[in-house]
């Protein structure tokens, strides 16, 4: 039985033995229909026109557009290029469901029969090709699947929706963007947030649904290392930065090692690493690209501070002087802290998916890295708002064993399957939390 089928027959047990928050026990049916109709295309223009972090100026269109048809009270150009559309239904809490919208800048190499062709001057004026590398048009497709079929049921929920078209998440930037830009003053503050993210890692037909921790912090840290140029064959006569910035590279790796206890995770990539420009001339500079990620707020300061320490005692070893002193700076956009569901909400859409979509759609978390998501800041401590965090399976079975990685060339995943899930599963989880209308 395909997982459509599988699916659809456990939702009719569950009408039976839990109940639905709302009437229409033809969701999947209409997700499917509206798919093969409008979704299917949408999800093709999204991915063969992929635009890059803050520049997302035709997605956030076509997104407003889509929204606005439906009825929505649509506001563009919120933190930049992000949408924000409103639907107000009476008394009841308020729901936001966030979907990014970026790109990557990656030539496509995926083998599918729509790839991107796209080129696009990024933000640092260097053009580049663009493709949706991780997903994200997977994910505004179903916000609109999702618009549509929560617009069609108004008679069974109550309260406010908020739909969120966020930029730059790939930069972690686009969320505290948004944020700052008054989301949360200019619009209805919600009282859940939720969003998922489709995983090439996982089966088409299964969501995983943490209960605490989903992502790391994840911290851009850039350190120019300065030297004195001289000639090749003359290395005493001049400060070599290359070798500074080796040692650096090196013992950046023993604050993770010995800094910090064995049982807490943390990473400390060094992902560019730039300088010189002829084999005989020793330069008088170096560029290093680092990428710090932690789940433990201590730890993630730990790890910060032990990059300014090492950086400087490197450069005292080996004789810098301290007007050359490395210059050490921390991202003040590219920065998030760890993403954390509330354990408590994410049960209730647990509960809601295996009673109203099948009982062994959820598969156990499996965290296999320590990847970073901005949606932590619609949901820090300090908003008060619950928020909930998923993914959905966007590789066969068949197909698992040669799945590429995000942010890679090859990435690729089945649309149909993971537009269809994602949106059932954003609409059975926007019910949950709004409760049905007398």
């Amino acid at each position: 039985m395909n997982w459509k089928l599988r699916a659809c027959a456990a939702s009719l047990i569950a009408l039976g033995t839990a109940g639905m928050a709302f009437a229409d026990s033809d969701l999947r049916t209409a997700i499917d229909k509206d798919y093969q109709e409008n979704l299917g295309p949408l999800f093709e223009y999204f991915h063969q026109h992929p635009e890059l972090s803050f520049l997302e100026t035709e997605t956030s269109k076509r997104l407003a557009s889509e929204l606005r048809a439906l009825g929505y009270d649509v506001t563009e150009g919120v933190g930049g290029t992000g949408v924000v559309a409103v639907m107000k239904n009476g008394d009841g809490p308020t729901v936001l469901i966030r979907a990014d919208m970026d790109g990557l800048p990656l030539k496509e190499d995926s083998g599918v029969g729509n790839p991107s062709t796209v080129t696009q001057v990024d933000i640092d004026g260097i053009e580049k090709p663009v493709m949706h590398a991780c997903g994200h048009d997977v994910h505004i497709t179903s916000l609109v699947g999702a618009a549509r079929q929560m617009a069609a049921r108004k008679e069974d929920w109550s309260g406010t929706l908020v739909l969120v078209g966020q930029p730059a998440e790939e930069r972690i930037g686009g969320a505290r963007a948004m944020i700052q830009d008054g989301l949360y003053e200019r619009f209805p503050k919600p009282d859940y947030a939720i969003a998922f993210h489709v995983a090439a890692e996982l089966e088409t037909g299964t969501i995983e649904v943490p209960l605490e921790q989903v992502a790391s912090s994840s911290d851009s840290v850039d350190i120019i290392v300065h030297g004195v140029g001289a000639h090749g064959a003359y290395p005493h006569m001049g400060i070599d930065p290359v070798l500074v910035a080796s040692q650096i590279v090196v013992s950046l790796q023993s604050i993770v090692s010995r800094s910090i206890a064995p049982l807490e995770p943390g990473v400390i990539t060094v992902g560019a690493i730039h300088g010189g420009f002829k084999h005989n001339i020793i330069g008088d500079k170096v560029e290093m690209q680092i990428t710090v990620r932690s789940d433990d707020p201590e730890v993630r300061e730990e790890l910060l501070d032990g990059i300014d320490r090492v950086a400087r005692g490197v450069a005292i070893s080996m004789n810098v002087p301290e007007d050359l002193m490395p210059e050490v700076i921390r991202s003040e956009t590219e920065t998030t802290p760890p993403t954390i569901n509330d354990p408590a909400t994410a049960q209730r859409l647990r509960d809601a998916f295996a009673a109203r979509i099948s009982d062994d759609v959820l598969v156990d978390p499996q965290r296999g890295g320590m990847g970073a998501e901005d949606f932590a800041y619609f949901v820090t401590p300090d908003t008060g708002v619950k928020g909930v965090y998923f993914n959905v399976g966007g590789t066969p079975a068949d197909e698992l064993e040669n799945a590429a990685s995000h942010h890679s060339p090859f990435f690729r995943i089945w649309p149909e399957p993971s537009v269809e899930l994602g949106t059932e599963a954003m609409v059975i989880g926007a019910m949950t939390l709004m409760p049905a209308k007398d």
